[in-house]
């Protein structure tokens, strides 16, 4: 989705649920409210990525991602325990590595709101983090839906990037080719 307007990113978001929803699209009143309410959630957390992960054998779940300070960068596993033991309704905490070898923590709830898993790719060399949320409010088929939201996550790169020739290094935008369905700040 476009994150460069709030109204822009609400009709894009809108439009590809009514086109997901089919004809039933026109009676959902809640489908509406639902655009409006994921876009301003991706704005107000200034999102560099807003989409929606589709399988053939799964509800589509909807993916925020974006960078966030973070205030002391600890271990990955410090990280993982303190979500366990603070947020309620945590089926599953792990810590792996990305394939580029950063910490990550990765948190998984299902519940009577659906499924939602979330990875955070901690930057040891910077107090950062890259924080990906996924959310699919059915959960049918949502190991698949989890399966291609790990592998964008395996491939985070946290280095900063050499802006190209007569552009500023703070407004590039990623070249790593995003579908009509999302598009990134970073």
């Amino acid at each position: 989705m476009n994150l460069d307007s709030l109204e822009r990113t609400t009709a894009e978001l809108h439009a590809l649920m009514a086109r997901l929803r089919g004809p039933d699209a026109a009676r959902d009143l809640g489908l509406e409210a639902a655009a409006v309410q994921c876009a301003e959630v991706a704005h107000e957390r200034r999102a560099g990525l807003l989409a929606l992960v589709e399988h053939r054998d799964a509800d589509p779940a909807l993916l925020i991602a974006g960078v966030v300070p973070v205030a002391h960068p600890g271990e990955a596993a410090d990280l993982g325990y303190f979500i366990a033991d603070t947020t309620p309704g945590i089926r599953e905490t792990s810590s792996a590595r990305t394939a580029r070898g950063y910490p990550v923590v990765i948190v998984e709830r299902i519940g009577l709101s659906g499924a939602q898993l979330q990875a955070v790719v901690l930057d040891p060399d910077r107090p950062r983090a890259a924080v990906f949320t996924l959310h699919s409010p059915g959960g049918r088929g949502w190991l698949e839906v989890a399966g291609l939201a790990g592998t964008l996550v395996a491939g985070v790169d946290l280095t900063p990037a050499a802006p190209a020739p007569g552009t500023r290094a703070e407004s590039g935008r990623s070249r790593g080719g995003t579908s009509a369905r999302s598009a990134g700040r970073w």
